[in-house]
């Protein structure tokens, strides 16, 4: 038994057909968790050590090094039934368009940091993290993820229209 197929006996009758139907939605979830503690765990190992005066970078390198990682989950998990592209056109695509997502990932951070001034000295510690990680790790994340949801889906892993091979599938079972 497949763990998808072990997942799937798990959920009750009536979420499995939902399950099913939004599979691609449900793995690109799945990836984005991954990937939000991997994103998480370096800006705050960067933000809270070497770059520290410097949390805008530290944003950036952490959605980068995560963005990787996604990449490789997404191409090979979430939309491996999508595609037909050439690899390195499908790569290209992805990271110009997680280029543009990190641009969205930072932003709030930027307008919390430079814009609204919410760090020190003119706020405490406390607040200046609360908003930190509300505005890079909540709204940030947010906007980047359904950009990049829709981006993907559009350009980077379109359906195979016109390909002659019927693409792989998962194997799902409904008992």
């Amino acid at each position: 038994m497949s763990v998808v197929d072990s997942v799937l006996a798990r959920i009750p009758q009536r979420y499995r057909e939902l399950a099913i139907r939004h599979r691609e939605l449900l793995k690109f979830g799945i990836v984005g968790g991954i990937t939000f503690l991997i994103d998480t765990g370096i800006f705050y190992a960067l933000k809270l050590t070497v770059l520290s005066p410097k949390p805008v970078t530290s944003k950036v390198i952490a959605v980068l090094v995560a963005t990787l990682f996604s990449y490789v989950l997404n191409r090979e998990w979430s939309f491996r039934t999508r595609g037909g592209r050439q690899r390195h056109s499908e790569a290209t695509l992805y990271f110009v368009i997680s280029g543009i997502g990190v641009g969205l990932y930072s932003a709030p951070l930027w307008v919390s940091r430079y814009l609204l001034h919410l760090q020190t000295p003119y706020t405490s510690r406390f607040v200046e993290e609360i908003a930190d990680f509300t505005a890079a790790q909540i709204v940030g994340l947010l906007l980047g993820m359904a950009f990049r949801w829709w981006a993907f889906r559009k350009w980077v892993f379109p359906t195979e229209q016109s390909h002659e091979q019927e693409p792989e599938r998962d194997h799902v079972r409904i008992s």
